[in-house]
């Protein structure tokens, strides 16, 4: 038996998790199996871990695998839960591991005994069955942590470049970019010669940037933010953004500063503001609070939802492998994470450890070790 953490939202309006006694499951032909030995703990990971619970009101029992974590849901909030009540659900979505079983096909068993990064759903857990194109081989030396982190981040940060040169962009801006993620991006923008925008909230974020080589990074601390973010995209052009913060005023003001950049260089006047299109995709909830608009930015502009698996289906094979193999490649340089804390599947359900990552606050991440 193997332990498997599980996520239930309950129709009388309680989030419940515990961790599950499963079986090892057993491989398809065209499945191996994997024990999971470190799994982050993304953003992503704890809008199912969580739900809408509000984890102010948490309650903790038990010790060991026997551990429960309960807390309430508001009651408006039941509606968006519909979905997934009374069902205990898998969580997390990516990891890192060693193959111990492999199926009878030729491509499982080349696999067996091999490291390899993996998604799919349910990596919180101490064993895991995939199939075989939801692996990638690690190259030779590299550990279980360093690839744990493979698919999320970097492929969205690639996406974000492709996304930009899709749209005929030439320049991008990034949010929260002294995450994991915005240093990846900073790394490959420096890489592959695209001009990058970072705008970060700290002092102490902005040196980090600029310790790995970011030439534009403004700190929405600054009491001249909105001046220097400004003349960052005077001096880069870039006219779309990546947003993970998406509540609150900060997706209206880059707007706001992307006209006013692309005025400085307008021939004649127009009432309709410029005629630059400027677009902001929001791709995360760190603020859940509304978006803030001033519409102080003309009549050529667009805001969406970016989601990275939408992206990956768009561009399809080619572009997949392309940016799977580049991971590979860099997975210990440019797509390097780095984590705060270890912690077990048991210790994950401490009150100690959600209440730090459960903040999902930048600089702060999570390894989950299931066979630690």
């Amino acid at each position: 038996m193997a332990l498997e953490l599980r996520s239930t939202i309950k129709t009388g309006g309680s989030l419940e998790i515990t961790l599950a006694e499963v079986e090892i499951p057993e491989p398809k032909d065209n499945q191996v199996v994997v024990r999971v030995e470190a799994t982050p703990i993304n953003p992503s990971d704890l809008g199912l871990l969580f739900g809408a619970a509000d984890m102010t009101t948490a309650r903790f029992s038990g010790d060991g695998s026997g551990r429960v974590v309960t807390a309430d849901v508001p009651e408006g909030l039941m509606n968006s839960m519909a979905g997934r009540l009374d069902q205990s659900l898998p969580v997390g979505n990516e990891g890192a591991g060693v193959v111990v079983k492999a199926g009878a096909s030729d491509m499982a068993q080349a696999l067996m005994g091999k490291t390899v990064s993996i998604i799919g759903g349910a990596m919180y857990a101490e064993y895991k069955a995939v199939r075989v194109d939801q692996c990638l081989e690690m190259p030779a030396g590299v550990t279980p942590a360093q690839g744990a982190s493979w698919f999320v981040n970097p492929m969205t940060a690639q996406g974000m470049v492709e996304t930009m040169r899709a749209e005929d962009h030439t320049a991008l801006l990034h949010t929260a970019a002294a995450s994991n993620l915005g240093q990846m991006l900073v790394k490959i923008c420096l890489a592959d010669g695209v001009d990058l925008v970072n705008i970060v909230r700290k002092p102490a974020q902005a040196d980090l940037l600029k310790g790995l080589g970011a030439k534009y990074v403004c700190d929405t601390s600054s009491a001249d933010f909105m001046d220097e973010l400004t003349e960052a995209l005077v001096a880069t052009g870039a006219t779309i953004g990546f947003d993970a913060i998406g509540g609150g005023r900060l997706a209206g003001q880059i707007l706001t500063c992307m006209e006013v950049a692309a005025n400085r260089t307008a021939k004649e006047y127009s009432r309709y503001g410029s005629t630059t299109y400027k677009q902001v995709y929001i791709y995360g909830g760190l603020d859940r609070g509304p978006t803030e608009f001033n519409r102080g930015f003309g009549m050529m502009w667009g805001v969406g939802g970016w989601l990275l698996t939408p992206f990956l289906q768009k561009g399809g094979g080619e572009v997949i492998n392309r940016l799977r193999q580049r991971v590979a490649a860099e997975i210990t340089t440019t797509f390097a994470s780095h984590y705060t804390q270890e912690v077990s599947l048991t210790d994950m359900l401490t009150a100690e450890a959600i209440a730090v990552y459960g903040k999902q606050a930048t600089g702060e991440k999570f390894l989950v070790t299931p066979n630690s």
